[in-house]
């Protein structure tokens, strides 16, 4: 078995196309070995700013003969038939064999394909795989036909094994690839050669390059977290830039710099988002104050000044990126106080939501029509929603949300704050947008609830009267997310809204019900998510189901039934029924639905699953009007063991057509009785 190593070194890849870059490589690679042949027992592939390598443990050491056998035409076809047939196998007529067929006798075919060694596989499936790399943009250079997402200087593609290390015979626009690396742009020593991926690691690490993007994270974390606590602060955790900057750098070093006095003032995202979005540093927040009053960048360097140097540089240029919040925000705040919310609101009028759903203002006057309806439904005021709904976009107008777009809502929160607004409407004006992503709080205040539902409710009702509906893989407005936050809203606060109505007084959607549609098919998404089958789903959805929260609490509660032995053998139970009632029903061309009576019945489990009904039908139908569905489930689970004495007890389809008919009638009431809990029909197994 053999190891193979592979490092393809180019120019500086961006961060954000790293990670799925070397998974590409690991499996455009294993493939193609595997499609050719040869067997591997693992691979595991590595990303740094400037090289993308690959390891494949075990690998075969040429790939097996091959023999396939191929029918060809039938013995006396047409010539030309047979002659097609030998140049697809690449044989004589003297090579092929006849063998008795179905209809006659026919040509049979033996191709036998002999073992190639691996390093002539490796250079094929290498070829092809950088020739065909996915990379989301590309580039040319120089005269060759190459394209690579930075130029591409070298390529190392080794073979080892206890015997020693060969390289792969492989050249490629002109780079022959080789057994040699280089280490750090400027730290590294000249070039060196590698036996093979241990010897690569240990080298490369010798050479100032930390191969593994998770070690280069966690290096900068721990760096990070200590430079913080020594001086008694502590870093705002961030995954995303972590992971961002563990791909601009090869050996990190971290250095942490103060923000200067006079732009503490400013609120901490917008120092978050400053520092992130343009310089890539990580927030340091004092836990006393709960400032941020620090930030950490991370160098690629080891300078000879200990980063005196870097830390004055990027200083410089984060007081000119803070000077430009500090003035944003200090304007901002004079208008507010100048003019209120409802000032920098009235800007709105010029702004456009989209072509043929108007302006902002418009669009703000009619979430807060929707709102004022929404909120006796979830316990807000009518009137304090409209006024939350009248400011919830002013901060779209503000001069820091139009350099930082992210933070709208969140400054839309301080600036009402900062014009008086009672808290409960400056914290709606930032939670209108949650949930946005599935990991996302959802508002629970009744006020935030109100601007959240009605913000989505008039984006999806317009949306779906202009004709701009989700198609397949496309959804430019983020239709699917808005639809899901509604659902999430719903599922979370419990709420028990008519959403087909208030879809309807979103927006006077002549089609509705394909508006619910899309709501069901998102419900049913975030139904699997919290763990119930698809078909337990479907038993509870019907489809003019508006009272989505219902819907969820039917599905757990069947759910939940499910689990017991009762619920499975009543599943079945009710299958048995009602295939033998619409057989029987199919067959006579009548509807057993006339009522079972007593005075026909002949067996005791007869009388028994009359009783058990009437037990059933008296707390179910209560328990479904008091929307106790867990005890309604229940109910109908006791009908279990009456139902399995009826059937091992009696005969449906008697030859006594009187007790048929009341027996196919009691039957029509096991149905009943049952579907009035759920569908139980769309139950599978």
């Amino acid at each position: 078995m053999k190891e193979l190593l592979i490092e393809l070194f180019s120019e500086e890849i961006p961060a954000r196309m790293q990670g799925k870059a070397s998974e590409d490589l690991k499996k455009l690679m294993t493939d193609g070995l595997v499609e050719a042949g040869l067997t591997y027992a693992s691979a595991a592939a590595f990303a740094t700013p400037r090289r993308l390598a690959l390891v494949v443990e075990g690998l075969s050491e040429a790939s097996q003969e091959r023999r396939e056998e191929r029918k060809g035409p039938k013995v006396g076809a047409p010539e030309q038939a047979v002659e097609g047939f030998l140049r697809s196998t690449g044989l004589s007529r003297d090579d092929l064999e006849v063998r008795p067929d179905k209809k006659g006798e026919a040509y049979f075919a033996t191709i036998t394909t002999p073992g190639r060694p691996a390093a002539e596989i490796v250079a094929e499936v290498l070829e092809t795989t950088i020739r065909n790399f996915p990379w989301p943009k590309s580039m040319r250079w120089g005269a060759g036909s190459l394209r690579w997402v930075r130029p591409l200087h070298r390529i190392l593609c080794v073979l080892s094994d206890e015997g020693g290390t060969e390289v792969v015979p492989f050249e490629l626009d002109g780079i022959r690839a080789g057994d040699r690396t280089s280490g750090h742009r400027f730290m590294g020593p000249a070039d060196f050669s590698v036996r093979d991926f241990e010897d690569y690691e240990a080298k490369l690490t010798s050479a100032h390059v930390i191969l593994r993007p998770e070690s280069r994270a966690e290096t900068i974390r721990h760096d990070a977290t200590q430079l913080a606590f020594a001086k008694g602060f502590e870093v705002v955790e961030d995954e995303g830039l972590l992971a961002e900057v563990a791909g601009l750098v090869e050996w990190p070093v971290a250095l942490m710099g103060r923000i200067e006095e006079a732009f503490l003032g400013l609120p901490p995202e917008v120092l978050q988002t400053s520092m992130k979005e343009h310089q890539k540093f990580f927030s340091v927040r004092n836990p006393k104050s709960g400032r941020i009053e620090a930030w950490i960048t991370v160098a690629n360097i080891e300078a000879a000044d200990g980063g005196a140097a870097i830390l004055a540089g990027n200083s410089r240029v984060l007081r000119a990126r803070l000077s430009d919040a500090k003035f944003f925000w200090d304007n901002d705040l004079r208008e507010v106080k100048a003019r209120g919310l409802e000032g920098m609101a009235e800007g709105l009028a010029r702004v456009t939501f989209q072509s043929k759903l108007g302006t902002q203002a418009e669009r703000v006057a009619r979430i807060a029509a929707l709102a004022r309806i929404i909120a006796p439904m979830v316990g807000a005021d009518a009137e304090e929603a409209a006024t939350a709904a009248a400011i919830c976009k002013a901060d779209l107008r503000s001069e820091m949300v139009g350099e930082f777009p992210e933070l709208q809502g969140l400054m839309g929160r301080y600036y009402a704050e900062a014009a008086g607004h009672a808290p409960e409407v400056a914290a709606a004006a930032q939670e209108h947008y949650a949930p946005l992503g599935p990991s996302d709080d959802v508002p629970t205040a009744p006020l935030s609830v109100t601007l959240a539902l009605a913000d989505k409710l008039d984006t999806l009702a317009g949306f779906w009267a202009v004709g701009e509906k989700p198609t397949g893989s496309k959804d430019p407005f983020a239709l699917r997310r808005a639809a899901l936050g509604v659902i999430r809203l719903i599922l979370t606060d419990g709420l028990r809204l008519p959403l087909d109505e208030l879809i309807l007084a979103a927006n006077k959607l002549t089609d509705v019900p394909d508006l619910m549609r899309f709501f069901h098919d998102r419900l049913k998404v975030a139904l699997r998510d919290r763990g119930l089958a698809h078909d337990v789903i479907d038993a509870c959805l019907t489809g003019d189901a508006a009272d989505l929260a219902q819907v969820a609490a039917r599905a757990e509660a069947l759910a939940e039934v499910l689990k017991t032995d009762d619920g499975v053998n009543l599943v079945q139970g009710f299958k048995r029924a009602n295939n033998i009632l619409s057989q029987a029903e199919a067959a006579d061309g009548v509807e057993y639905s006339f009522g079972a009576e007593r005075k026909f019945t002949e067996d005791p489990a007869e009388v028994a699953l009359f009783d058990a009904l009437d037990a059933a039908e008296a707390k179910i139908t209560p328990a479904l009007e008091a929307e106790d569905f867990a005890g309604a489930m229940a109910a109908m689970a006791a009908l279990r063991a009456p139902i399995d004495a009826f059937f091992e007890a009696v005969q449906v389809n008697a030859d006594n057509q009187v007790l048929r008919r009341n027996r196919l009638n009691l039957l029509n009431r096991i149905r009943a009785v049952c579907l009035k809990s759920a569908d139980l029909t769309r139950l599978e197994g």
